[in-house]
């Protein structure tokens, strides 16, 4: 089995104060495949966004991740239970979950191991939904320097998994009887500059960067070169595109 990879335990507050969240329309997607609502599992929770979300409508909420850390800062909600488990091989027993989701998680897993986990603990007939979200767009100056920074100055230090969010999770092995998803609208989110720097120093390659250059961080320049384009104090739209698989189990 795929070694695991813990990439988001250093930088677990950043992670929780700068990654968006998911627009009510993609829960809304999920919800209109899940009629049962009993149990749900949430797999690479992270810091527990989509689990508080689906807490609201199931009865149970069984949210897990590789990382302490990063459960370290989710919140507590009555009907949710935080666990560190690999998502390859977990303690649920078989046929629990009506639901069992994973968000800008699953290009991390053993997909083989996953998936038969999958069929092993989600009920028959129920819903494996994966999704995750590409790269933020802004306007056409600001994309040309966030391209360039993610490609060129960057683009070495992305672990290989990274490729499958570029591919939509269309490279991603999913042996499930799909579900063609509806067209989910992007993430928007009014951020300025700050916001968006402290999203940039979440990602796992600025950190591996990190590691291989003495603790240099490239975000700074990137951020100095937006001077430009960006005015003191001001908040501009950020658009993240999401791309999602639904399957049958």
């Amino acid at each position: 089995m795929k070694e695991i990879l813990d990439k988001f335990s250093k930088q677990a507050k950043t992670y929780q104060k700068y990654r968006p969240r998911y627009p009510q329309a993609l829960y809304d997607e999920l919800l209109s495949l899940t009629p049962e609502r009993g149990s749900c599992w949430d797999c690479g929770t992270g810091n527990g966004q989509v689990a508080i979300e689906l807490a609201k409508y199931f009865k149970q909420v069984y949210a897990t991740d590789i990382s302490q850390k990063q459960l370290d800062q989710t919140e507590s909600r009555p009907n949710i239970t935080y666990k560190v488990e690999r998502a390859e091989s977990t303690s649920f027993p078989a046929q629990q979950f009506d639901l069992i989701t994973v968000g800008q998680a699953m290009h991390w897993f053993d997909f083989e191991g996953f998936n038969k986990e999958v069929r092993r603990v989600g009920k028959k007939g129920g819903i494996i939904s994966i999704w995750g979200y590409g790269l933020l767009r802004i306007n056409k100056d600001i994309n040309a320097l966030i391209d360039h920074f993610y490609t060129d100055i960057i683009g070495p230090y992305w672990n290989k998994e990274r490729k499958h969010v570029d591919t939509a999770y269309q490279s991603i092995t999913f042996d499930f009887e799909e579900l063609k998803p509806k067209q989910c609208p992007p993430i928007v989110v009014q951020w300025d500059k700050a916001q968006l720097e402290g999203y940039f120093n979440s990602w796992s390659s600025v950190q591996n960067y990190l590691a291989k250059n003495k603790g240099e961080n490239p975000v700074p320049a990137l951020m100095k070169k937006m001077d430009e384009y960006w005015e003191i104090q001001a908040i501009k739209e950020i658009k993240f595109p999401i791309f999602m698989r639904n399957g049958i189990i």
